[in-house]
């Protein structure tokens, strides 16, 4: 069966702030990424630098990842450096707008001595990073993971926030189609607004009807929920078996039609329904 890490919730966490990297320690959160670029005011930039780098051994086989400053940024060549010398699983870089960009990443990563562990995930937050979402995918074996910043695409496409994401229901679709074509992990953007706990569940059952793997948070309370929506339900593991089963009956009993709640069985449904235990059994592991 395929093996799958579940990256159902990935939390930032402010890397200029001592007490909520400690907290972390204790959070169910799939992965966390330690934030330098957001979170930390400019004069805090250098001593989160630090803080984040030596923090990376403190979350056990957590997936943790650093959030380094844009590449447009005075700070970026040296939280690359920083990040390569620490060796998190991942950097994740925001604004990635082309595949020569990954390529530089990639070499500053690799002159700064990261080892293979440490991935590239690439922040799609532009009109141009959505028109070429599937040349960035493809860029690099080291990239495995597109994040979507949707609240800096909203702003460049002078787009509304609304109920379900209308005006931005193109830019999720097409990085889907990015993500899945390349085979590559995909992340959702997040809900701004803490409070809101029913629009911040219908986002995510939106976002995982759309195929995305897992939600990028900003609050230890959206993890519950986030956690429970993308992770398969005791009904859809109940019948991803049904359906291996009665695909595996047919098969050697000769028979070409497999049937399961009245629903005719092919190949691609028996795929999904070994993803779907993969999953569940990575969730509980």
């Amino acid at each position: 069966m395929t093996q799958i890490r579940p990256r159902r919730s990935v939390l930032y966490m402010p890397g200029a702030n001592e007490r909520a990297l400690e907290k972390a320690k204790n959070l169910p959160a799939d992965a966390l990424v330690l934030d330098l670029e957001d979170a930390v005011a400019p004069d805090a930039k250098e001593a989160a630098r630090e803080r984040v780098c030596a923090a990376l051994g403190n979350y056990g086989t957590r997936e943790v990842a650093i959030r380094v400053n844009g590449l447009d940024t005075e700070w970026h060549d040296a939280d690359l450096r920083a990040a390569a010398s620490a060796g998190p699983a991942a950097v994740v870089v925001p604004k990635v707008n082309s595949a020569s960009e990954v390529h530089n990443i990639e070499r500053a990563l690799e002159l700064g001595g990261a080892p293979e562990k440490t991935k590239i995930w690439a922040m799609l937050e532009t009109p141009v990073a959505i028109l070429n979402a599937a040349e960035i995918a493809a860029a690099s074996s080291r990239l495995t993971v597109l994040v979507m910043g949707t609240n800096d695409l909203a702003k460049e496409l002078h787009a509304a926030f609304v109920p379900g994401r209308a005006p931005l229901l193109t830019a999720l679709s097409t990085a889907v189609l990015a993500a899945r074509a390349t085979g590559k992990v995909i992340l959702d953007g997040v809900y701004n607004d803490v409070k809101d706990t029913a629009g911040f569940e219908a986002e995510c059952r939106q976002g995982c009807a759309f195929g995305f793997d897992g939600k990028t948070l900003i609050h230890p309370s959206q993890l519950e929920p986030c956690n429970r929506i993308f992770a398969p339900s005791p009904a859809e593991v109940d019948h991803a078996r049904r359906v291996i089963a009665a695909f595996d009956e047919a098969r050697a009993a000769g028979r070409g039609v497999v049937t399961v709640d009245g629903r005719m069985i092919e190949n691609l449904h028996v795929e999904e329904a070994q993803r779907v235990l993969a999953l569940a059994e990575a969730v509980g592991a």
